[in-house]
């Protein structure tokens, strides 16, 4: 960390020397640059969100790829393989800290290293996923941000917008761990609210067609967690659903705005600028491992006001200032 801290020194030198009128100096003449790698599992809206968002924290502490920081950026497009190959890329290229995008990408990397200081984003449960031994006291090399969503918060929106609903699909990757999760917690919540369900799961986006069009037969609503395959497929499962009528709940809004009908949930960026806030503290010397593991305490709702035109469900007027209209 000696190396970081040298470079948060050397920043605040250069700044102070210019707003004096002194020779500007550069932070490569100075010390070397802050190498951070990026683990993203796969690529959509909320994962691409979380990553932006942490970029962006770094770049106003001062942090600038191409300047004084080097990004190494990779994305295994769920592909196993390319978890472990870009893994070990990460870890032997000397990267100071690690970002992983998704629980998948958390742990190949975790299993590989416990000493580069590792940060997640979009994970929901680090214990249950062996990531950390407490979300208050990590214990390990990993720390970050994780995206639980207010479920309960999600079956009452999808209540109020549809109140006939009387059976929900449970639509998710049998695979991961993350959606598995989820669901077992919405199991709990809809029997609490005397509501049937029915389960439908995938293995991978092959199957998501199949699988929507079978469950949309079988329920009134369809439930969708954070779930990666699924959320890289929104637009497939939408169109299914929406044609046949059946509104989806999702877990986050990327989802909404690739054609499900509402949620109240994370916002992603915010999540990975929070992330990327506590990467710097990280590179200014604190011990991940101390770290707590943080949430985001605000929600926000988004309904698609397109689909809610195709289900002929009508808005109330208390939650008109939150339909979005997607760009085509």
């Amino acid at each position: 960390m000696k190396k970081l801290l040298a470079l948060v020194l050397a920043l605040t030198m250069a700044l102070s020397m210019t707003a004096c009128g002194g020779e500007e100096t550069t932070t490569e003449e100075t010390t070397e640059k802050v190498k951070i790698g990026i683990l993203q599992q796969l690529e959509h809206v909320a994962l691409d969100q979380s990553r932006e968002g942490f970029v962006q924290a770094l770049k106003d502490n001062g942090l600038v790829d191409g300047e004084n920081l080097v990004l190494d950026i990779q994305n295994a497009q769920s592909d196993q393989s390319n978890l472990q190959t870009m893994s070990d890329r990460l870890i032997n290229e000397g990267n100071d800290l690690i970002l992983a995008i998704a629980t998948g990408a958390a742990q190949t990397l975790a299993g590989k290293t416990t000493e580069i200081p590792i940060l997640i984003t979009a994970v929901t449960d680090p214990v249950d996923a062996g990531l950390v031994n407490s979300m208050e006291n990590p214990g390990t090399n990993v720390s970050g941000t994780s995206d639980a969503s207010p479920m309960a918060e999600q079956i009452d929106l999808m209540l109020q917008l549809c109140p006939d609903v009387k059976t929900v699909g449970l639509l998710y990757t049998s695979s991961e761990d993350n959606s598995v999760l989820q669901i077992n917690q919405m199991k709990e919540i809809l029997a609490g609210k005397n509501l049937e369900t029915v389960e439908q799961t995938v293995t991978n986006s092959n199957d998501v067609q199949q699988a929507t069009q079978s469950l949309v037969t079988k329920c009134d609503a369809i439930y969708i967690p954070t779930d990666n395959v699924l959320a890289a497929s929104m637009a497939l499962v939408g169109s299914v659903a929406n044609e046949a009528k059946v509104p989806v709940i999702c877990g986050e809004a990327g989802m909404v705005e690739s054609g499900g009908f509402a949620t109240i949930g994370i916002d992603y960026y915010n999540l990975g600028y929070q992330t990327g806030e506590m990467a710097v503290k990280v590179l200014n010397g604190e011990d991940v491992s101390t770290m707590p593991v943080e949430t985001q305490k605000d929600f926000a709702y988004t309904i698609n006001g397109e689909v809610a035109q195709i289900l002929g469900v009508t808005i109330p007027e208390e939650l008109q200032e939150f339909v979005i209209t997607p760009a085509a």
